[in-house]
């Protein structure tokens, strides 16, 4: 076999894991965020001042909130599900070092804390669970399409054939999910009068530079003979194109109906999507092309599984619109968001039901049908992660209420409440002290520029595995070659923010 063969062969015929792994896995982004706060706070604690030098603010950001991904998605992957209890307990190890170093300075005593805690106001205008959750997504896809054609990434991480649930099943779907979450129908403020379509024109203009780096990927994994996985989109297509109608077909059909009714809309199109898979001869077509031998001939047999998947993915990125809207109503309170995460729970109980019922009626999750049961399984797990984040975020909260005057980048920050700024004739005012160095983060500057992000870990991807043969590379040489990818790429992004420059021009 040609080394071609060998690398498609050795990302094909995979069946995923289970979903109580993917479940553990979610739980470490949350937990590094914990840990890097904590570790901030902690620092302010001793020192009186944040983190001062960028370079050791990257190096502690890299340290913390990726490097341990890398580990548990390779070497350290067989305990995986022992990862996030020890995390858990040197976040607890660090909270309680800041509680009792408090407590020696007989500061405020911790009922008055947690009263505090109860009535605090948070900042309304921003939500950073929302960007954590984007850039987090971002993060684990960059690590795993390098990661997955090395010996120590395991296969049941990687994309199922035909059924089941890799972790590069979920990062799929997850990035649609985080695109609609600050997509202009949410963004937009209701109040204000737009004609009907503008949104849809808005997004026909902006979606080009997707467009031009799917045939740009095409052309370029053409011309140099790359190893591809032909059922997962087809023999021309990609994700690129993927994105790009899935925002147009979106927006078209939200400026028809209502956007307060996106997820009727998003039911409407998976229920009837499914429908259609289970009662006629499409998912026949799509398992296996029109001759039922798994031809490709003409454009829509040859790329059938990532044009037909279209409606699954549409289905996810119209109810993650309905997500958006209903997280972006205006709370305050810290009240206000321990209803929401309530909500949030309430909401990944009742897909989590809704998924085994769909695996019992109809058919198990599979990715390349982009099914009614892939839409649900979806859904929960990036609403699990989402509440995971805020909850992190609450937890941050409340340890800087016991050391004031600290700040965490990417975290929220506490605002003088309501009564207080009217009686005074004051605007919202953040509690606490605002450093630009204290607020420069790897989050936020991957968050400045996502899209360069990804592009850029793509052609590194590409690079690697041209120079390098990744199959039968040992576990010390494959976690070098994964760090310093993805601190380059780190790095990159670092800079650019750091003399604020965001590379968009569209």
């Amino acid at each position: 076999m040609s080394q071609k063969q060998l690398k498609e062969a050795f990302i094909s015929n995979l069946n995923g894991t289970s979903l109580l792994e993917i479940s553990a896995g979610l739980s470490l982004p949350p937990l590094c965020l914990l840990c890097r706060g904590l570790l901030l706070i902690l620092h302010y604690l001793h020192y009186g001042k944040p983190v001062s030098s960028r370079k050791h603010s990257l190096l502690l950001d890299f340290l913390v909130l990726v490097s341990p991904l890398l580990f548990s998605c390779t070497v350290l992957s067989p305990i995986i599900f022992f990862i996030p209890v020890i995390l858990a307990t040197f976040c607890a190890g660090i909270f309680l070092k800041i509680y009792s170093h408090r407590k020696r300075e007989a500061r405020a005593p911790f009922g008055q804390i947690v009263k505090e805690f109860q009535e605090a106001c948070l900042d309304p205008k921003c939500i950073p669970a929302i960007t954590v959750f984007r850039v987090y997504v971002n993060v684990l896809t960059s690590i795993s399409i390098l990661a997955v054609d090395f010996p120590q990434y395991p296969r049941r991480y990687a994309k199922a054939e035909t059924y089941g649930t890799g972790a590069m099943d979920l990062g799929v779907g997850a990035f649609i999910f985080g695109n609609a979450l600050v997509c202009p129908e949410v963004r937009h403020k209701s109040h204000m009068a737009q004609p009907r379509f503008s949104s849809l024109a808005r997004q026909v203009f902006s979606v080009w530079p997707l467009v031009f780096l799917g045939v740009g990927r095409l052309l370029s994994l053409k011309s140099i003979e790359y190893h591809e996985h032909t059922s997962e989109y087809g023999v021309h297509w990609n994700f690129f194109f993927t994105l790009a109608l899935v925002r147009i077909a979106a927006s078209l059909l939200l400026a028809i109906f209502p956007k307060h009714k996106a997820w009727l809309v998003a039911l409407a199109v998976a229920v009837l999507y499914q429908l259609l898979l289970s009662t006629t001869s499409l998912k026949t077509f799509i398992l296996h092309g029109s001759d039922g031998r798994g031809s490709r001939l003409g454009f829509l047999d040859a790329n059938r599984e990532g044009l037909l998947s279209l409606f699954g993915y549409l289905a996810i990125y119209l109810a993650s619109v309905q997500v958006g809207l209903w997280l972006l109503q205006r709370r305050s309170s810290l009240r206000s968001w321990l209803e929401a995460l309530r909500g949030l729970a309430l909401a990944v109980l009742g897909l989590w039901v809704l998924l085994q019922l769909c695996q019992a009626c109809t058919e198990p999750v599979s990715r390349r049908l982009a099914n009614l049961s892939f839409c649900t399984w979806v859904l929960a797990q990036c609403l699990l992660l989402l509440g995971f984040f805020v909850l992190t975020d609450l937890a941050l909260v409340f340890t800087k209420l016991l050391v004031k005057g600290c700040s965490v980048p990417c975290c929220w920050e506490l605002v003088q409440p309501p009564d207080s700024r009217k009686k005074h004739g004051m605007e919202t005012v953040p509690v606490g002290r605002h450093d630009k160095l204290s607020q420069l983060c790897l989050i936020s500057a991957i968050n400045k520029n996502q899209l360069l992000f990804f592009l850029l870990a793509n052609v590194m991807t590409g690079a690697v595995n041209i120079l390098i043969d990744t199959i039968h590379s040992k576990a010390a040489f494959t976690l070098c070659i994964l760090h310093l990818y993805m601190f380059f790429n780190c790095l990159i992004m670092y800079i650019l923010h750091a003399r604020n420059i965001v590379l968009k021009f569209w």
